[in-house]
């Protein structure tokens, strides 16, 4: 890909409107990571984690039923995609299951458990604009997930500042290690993809609610230490 395309292109355009708004998740992101009871917090963010990554493949699989069913070349190119990154991530939900184990929580335990409204407020939006706008919205809630992922570094200083074994941040790391190869990817998607004007800015839309909404969340834990 050419610096122009880089610099003028579909996913620069998207990364330009989720900065709008990113401090204020980078801000409260921060404060769960350096709060002073994150030895407790932490498995509570790996619960809110695990009832969004869950409906990660559900959601994928609706949208590619429904870009299938559209005749117009963006939901072509979507539907395309979504055949190819819907492998990619099947089982992280597990993954989490599997970190909550070695700290103690059940996987009865977690899934006996109602995710909260705030979970159900991130994850529902992109049911209602698939469901009853344009699938490739779904683009800008996982520009978002997938587009800034934690550092290695971010993870360590996390361990340090928990105390828990490394086995409880198998997640965390995976996701460092695959998803800036996942992000080129997008990125590249995305810049092929023949949207409308309204397709374009119905991504941003998603993207921006989901900073919002995915904010909300870690508000939710931090309220739990209060």
């Amino acid at each position: 890909m050419s610096d122009t395309s880089v610099s003028t292109g579909e996913s620069a355009h998207l990364r330009r409107t989720l900065e709008l708004a990113l401090p204020l998740l980078v801000v409260t992101g921060r404060r769960l990571w350096e709060h002073p009871r994150i030895r407790d917090l932490y498995p509570e963010y790996l619960v809110a984690t695990h009832g969004v990554i869950r409906a990660s493949v559900p959601l994928m699989e609706r949208a590619l039923e429904r870009a299938q069913a559209l005749d117009d070349p963006a939901a072509a190119g979507l539907a395309e995609y979504l055949e190819h990154h819907l492998d990619e991530e099947r089982g992280h939900d597990d993954w989490l299951l599997e970190d909550l184990e070695v700290l103690g929580r059940s996987r009865d335990e977690v899934l006996a458990r109602a995710p909260s409204a705030s979970v159900a407020a991130l994850v529902g939006a992109q049911y209602y604009w698939i469901e009853h706008y344009h699938p490739v919205a779904l683009l800008g809630y996982i520009g978002l997930l997938e587009g800034y992922p934690p550092t290695i570094a971010d993870v360590d200083a996390l361990m340090t500042r928990t105390g828990y074994e490394r086995e409880a941040f198998r997640t965390l790391i995976r996701h460092a290690e695959l998803d800036p190869l996942h992000r080129d990817d997008f990125d590249e998607m995305l810049d092929r993809l023949p949207l409308s004007p309204e397709q374009s800015a119905v991504i941003g839309l998603s993207g921006l609610y989901s900073i919002n909404a995915f904010t909300r969340v870690i508000v939710d834990i931090l309220e739990q230490a209060a």
